[in-house]
């Protein structure tokens, strides 16, 4: 973390992630500075990069994507162009949310959102399998989400 953050830094950070929305005056309220240092520092975080933009937190099964998934995947051949293929490949999968690269069995775990079975087995066996790069894939449907969380843990960094 970069030293230059100050606690009204990280309140400020902390704020609009909960809510994006806020106006300067709200801002300030919460967190006891002047609208106008609010906003000077709301800037200055944006141009650094700490606030990479705002966006809407759709509800994903009232959309009708039903099904949350984590695929694990192993490539074919571990080098740096079978790497980059499955890559782009994701990059051009809308139900693809998350993707990682891990350590250990699996190459990649990649969490996915379908309508139902039918979209994950068209996205496995039309999609993923027959794709030159991947070896195996290991499909496990979430039952229940205990946690969710798209921030970063702003509250007690430091």
């Amino acid at each position: 973390m970069d030293q230059d953050l100050d606690s009204f830094d990280l309140r400020l950070l902390q704020e609009l992630q909960r809510d994006g929305r806020l106006t300067n005056n709200e801002l300030a309220d919460a967190i006891a500075l002047s609208p106008s240092q609010c906003s000077r520092r709301r800037s200055r975080l944006e141009a650094e990069g700490y606030i990479r933009g705002y966006h809407a937190d759709l509800d994903r099964q009232k959309l009708g994507f039903d099904m949350l998934v984590v695929i694990s995947v192993t490539l074919a051949t571990h080098n740096r162009d079978s790497a980059q293929k499955f890559s782009n490949l994701l990059r051009g999968l809308p139900e693809v949310l998350e993707a990682y690269q891990m350590t250990g069995e699996m190459d990649y775990h990649v969490k996915v959102a379908v309508r139902g079975l039918n979209d994950l087995t068209r996205l496995v066996n039309d999609v993923l399998l027959p794709h030159e790069a991947i070896q195996h894939v290991k499909t496990a449907i979430v039952l229940d989400t205990l946690k969710s969380f798209s921030g970063v843990p702003v509250s007690g960094t430091r």
